[in-house]
């Protein structure tokens, strides 16, 4: 096990103009299991082949256990790589593919053998040891790829979108297994997802990343509660924040019917974030005598024990927008909502986020 730093890590691509990797810092713990996570393009898999030594570092340099391995190569740096294509040599059984490593590092048959058998069964592999990938489901095959991982005994396990080729049952049953797993071996893990869902059910921390700059890195239930800017805002949580770029109008932003009190330091627009779970559902119907922001349903999501409403402004306002021209809002499976229907709504005041619309920042 080890702790691993970055220190204002960059990376380039040749013929790039932009940096794919730009300036990163972040401390990872000995035994932490962090997630990085963001969009395609933001630079999460290329600081994580960072790490493994399979890119090059620009400027900046990392360490591991307090060694920096910036100019090593990739077998120096005590690191298991764990691909999303699960990488299996098809002519191997799943023993051969498990151990290979090992054999090839010189290990005994014998002690080759031992590590490979304890690893199948923390893996509930035992039974499948001796067929070939070829006969294994993707996710027998993704634990094969684990297994390979962990019988080296890594000080650190990168992890590169595992489960993206798995189906979504499989997927939330396997991302239970890996992070129980870790949690048993106390290896330091970096994880790699794009699905921000997987990553707030994870990680220790998470690092979100956007064109190649770190946004903020913090536990999930921080990043869900305090997050820093639009972007983590709108990112972090399913459904994201709505985030509601309104006027401001003697110290109140005006969205429809709806004043909401805003920080004093506001001028002349801001961006108040709702939670989909922020919303007070006070009026449905086209006659409803009541305040709050008159919306028409255009979605319903339903999921069993809630069900997710998207419903947009009946005629277009001209004052408030929102990216996708919709508001989102949870409600509850008893509540009984038909599409087309005129609802009303008043934001939880205490619940609200408010951003500068400018640059993005989270207003005190």
């Amino acid at each position: 096990m080890a702790a691993v730093h970055y220190a204002g890590v960059s990376h380039r691509y040749p013929g790039a103009d932009s940096l794919a990797v730009d300036n990163l810092e972040l401390d990872i713990a000995d035994g932490e299991f962090i997630v990085l996570v963001g969009p395609s393009g933001c630079g999460k898999s290329t600081s994580l082949r960072m790490l493994a030594g399979l890119e090059s570092v620009e400027g900046g340099h990392i360490a591991i256990d307090g060694v920096d391995v910036t100019s090593l190569a990739p077998r120096a740096r005590d690191v298991a790589m764990v691909f999303q294509n699960y990488a299996l040599y098809p002519n191997m059984t799943v023993g051969d593919n498990m151990g290979f490593a090992l054999r090839n590092a010189g290990m005994s048959k014998s002690d080759t053998a031992a590590r490979v058998l304890d690893a199948a069964r923390m893996l509930e592999l035992e039974p499948l040891l001796d067929r070939k990938p070829g006969k294994l489901s993707g996710g027998q095959r993704q634990r094969v790829a684990m297994g390979r991982a962990i019988v080296r005994q890594p000080k650190v396990f990168c992890m590169d979108e595992p489960l993206s080729n798995l189906d979504a049952k499989l997927r939330v049953s396997t991302r239970a297994q890996i992070a129980g797993l870790q949690r048993r071996l106390g290896t330091t893990t970096v994880y790699v997802t794009h699905d921000q869902v997987e990553a707030m059910t994870m990680g220790d921390r998470v690092a979100v990343l956007l064109g190649g700059k770190l946004q903020q890195i913090a536990s999930p239930r921080e990043l869900y509660d305090n997050p820093v800017n639009t972007f983590v805002a709108g990112f972090i949580g399913s459904p994201g924040m709505n985030l509601v770029d309104a006027p401001v109008v003697d110290g109140a932003a005006v969205i429809g019917e709806l004043r909401i009190p805003v920080p004093s330091s506001t001028r002349e627009r801001v961006t108040v974030g709702i939670r989909p779970e922020s919303w007070d559902l006070v009026g449905e119907g086209s006659g409803a005598a009541h305040s709050g922001l008159q919306l028409t349903v255009e979605l319903i999501e339903e999921l069993g024990a809630e069900s997710f409403v998207y419903a947009s402004a009946p005629s277009p306002d001209g004052g408030w927008t929102t990216p996708s021209g919709r508001i989102a809002l949870r409600v509850d499976r008893k509540l009984s909502i038909a599409l087309a229907e005129t609802v009303r709504l008043m934001p939880k005041l205490e619940e609200l986020f408010f951003f500068d619309s400018a640059t993005g920042l989270r207003l005190s």
